[in-house]
């Protein structure tokens, strides 16, 4: 018996792995890409890395890789969401540096417990999200606008609170620092993980097939579902043991792929992830349709400033210091450009959570790669320059494709 959704033949898909293959090209061909690009994108700078450096892929680098991309690939989970809806925040360099600023004085210079002084900073960005979206909602100003103004006013403010010394130095013995430098997961802990991952697939794939059954929709077989089990397994588990050559894991990589399989979770399984989209599709619809576009707007603008708060105080920890420079520089651009880079649409409705995960690691590659060839900033942000420009023409073509394929 075809499944009730199979028997429109535009969802008729065809048996077998070789069938799965062609259904593959099918939606690349109509502009269903993926993460096909920055994927294939990352294999071919690690493999020109790795030749003109053989340290590029040693299991050393690559410790230090996962934990340097960690506070910029935060803030850049709070883009995509900002992006999904359609909008931009231009200022979450300077979200993370305020939120740095408030984080080192509370706790060095007032003396205050850590974490206080983190849950404050993290509230300061949720409080800066909700002044966004207020002004945004209500006055109707755009979202270039207030966060462009949001950048130089909240650099200033950290400037203020920083005072005249510009710096403060955190202790390097303090939990915050330590987490963010030295702890790192014990071996068989990571193993472990490995194995609770694929096991988690596997039993989400298991329930999300059974429910569509149930339904009397088209599922995944069971063999399918296997097969991507044991790939993740036997994918992750040799990552994690060649990390574990060297320092390992880092607790503070854990955390930022924790913090994004939530909000993957989130896009993808709930209501709220479903209006995101739907905004950012086409937001007179969805308005229509009976979503709270300004409850939308808002969420979004506050996850935002949320993660970029937690990226900052992570980036001081890395650095056991907040100073005049935390969260300027690059890190505006990084955080967008790893959204964009990884997959997400600037035309808003398209993007995941792990666009940031990847397009984070592309970007972080690409300055480690460079450094260890003795290669100035120039050349790294030649490069990446040159790598957004092309994640955005291949978004821009697969967008077209689409719609000739009237797939929207």
């Amino acid at each position: 018996m075809t499944a009730m959704d199979l028997s429109d033949e535009r969802l008729r898909q065809r048996p077998g792995l070789r069938g799965y293959g062609a259904s593959l090209l099918d939606r690349i061909r109509s502009g269903e890409l993926g993460m096909i690009p920055v994927v294939a994108g990352l294999v071919v700078i690690w493999t020109v890395l790795q030749v003109l450096n053989p340290i590029f892929l040693s299991s050393t680098n690559l410790v230090n890789l996962t934990m340097e991309c960690v506070p910029v690939g935060i803030v850049a989970l709070g883009i995509v969401c900002v992006l999904l809806v359609g909008q931009i925040d231009l200022s979450v360099g300077s979200i993370s540096g305020l939120s740095a600023a408030i984080m080192a004085v509370l706790f060095v210079n007032q003396s205050w417990p850590a974490w206080i002084a983190v849950l404050t900073a993290v509230a300061a960005g949720i409080g800066i999200g909700l002044l966004y979206s207020l002004v945004h909602n209500r006055v109707g100003i755009p979202s270039f606008v207030i966060t462009l103004a949001g950048l130089l006013s909240f650099l200033g403010l950290q400037l203020k609170a920083l005072g005249t010394s510009g710096s403060v130095n955190l202790p390097y013995d303090s939990a915050l620092v330590r987490f963010a430098q030295l702890w790192f997961v014990p071996a068989w802990l990571s193993y472990v993980l490995v194995v609770a991952a694929a096991a988690g697939l596997f039993v989400v794939g298991y329930l999300h097939a059974s429910k569509r059954r149930t339904a009397g929709l088209s599922a995944r077989s069971l063999r399918f579902l296997l097969v991507r089990s044991g790939l993740l397994l036997a994918g992750l588990g040799f990552a994690v043991w060649y990390l574990n050559r060297t320092r390992g894991v880092g607790w503070m990589f854990v955390l930022f792929v924790a913090l994004a399989l939530l909000l993957h979770y989130g896009l993808t399984s709930t209501k709220w992830g479903k209006s995101l989209y739907a905004v950012g599709g086409n937001v007179e619809a969805a308005r229509r349709a009976g979503i709270n576009v300004n409850l939308v707007y808002t969420s979004a603008f506050v996850l935002c400033t949320t993660l970029a708060a937690v990226g900052g105080i992570l980036a001081a920890a890395r650095l056991a210091a907040a100073n005049q420079s935390s969260g300027g520089g690059d890190v505006n651009l990084n955080a967008i450009a790893a959204a964009v880079i990884g997959g997400t649409s600037l035309f808003g409705g398209r993007g995941t959570a792990f666009a940031a995960v990847l397009g984070i690691l592309v970007i972080q590659s690409i300055s480690s790669g460079l450094t260890l060839l003795s290669l100035d900033s120039s050349y790294r942000f030649f490069v990446t320059g040159v790598v957004l420009l092309l994640a955005v023409g291949v978004d821009s073509l697969a967008r077209r494709s689409r719609a000739s394929h009237g797939r929207g």
